[in-house]
């Protein structure tokens, strides 16, 4: 037995559907492509952090070598690039906060929660 003729229509109407399910299937969502955007903003925030405290170090092994003041060079530049570093933290998480815009009005509030009991 033969299998019925297919109208165009039909056809064209089956080859849509399943375009469709692949489309929403390869598409990413924005929320996966919002947490991308989160997680590389917490990375930058974290290479900041670390890449002072390095370079730091790499300066007061430098000075030291140079000047023969042996662990005043490694501690000063350690505190130093710790402090840069923070500051850097701080002004790229000020941006990043900028950028984001205040929060909507209709967001809802967040209660407290302190030993299981929910406070206003």
């Amino acid at each position: 037995m033969s299998k019925p003729e297919q109208t165009r229509e039909e056809a064209i109407r089956r080859l849509n559907e399943r375009a469709s399910s692949l489309e929403q299937r390869t598409t990413p969502d924005a929320q996966a492509a919002a947490g991308h955007a989160v997680a590389a903003q917490a990375w930058r925030i974290i290479a900041d952090l670390l890449g002072g405290v390095f370079v730091g170090l790499a300066l007061g092994i430098v000075a030291d070598w140079s000047f023969g003041t042996a662990p005043i060079g490694i501690i000063t530049g350690v505190l130093g690039g710790f402090a840069i570093s923070v500051w850097m933290a701080h002004r790229t998480a000020q941006r990043l906060m900028r950028e984001a815009g205040p929060p909507p009005a209709d967001a809802p509030s967040v209660p407290i929660i302190e030993d299981g009991k929910e406070q206003e």
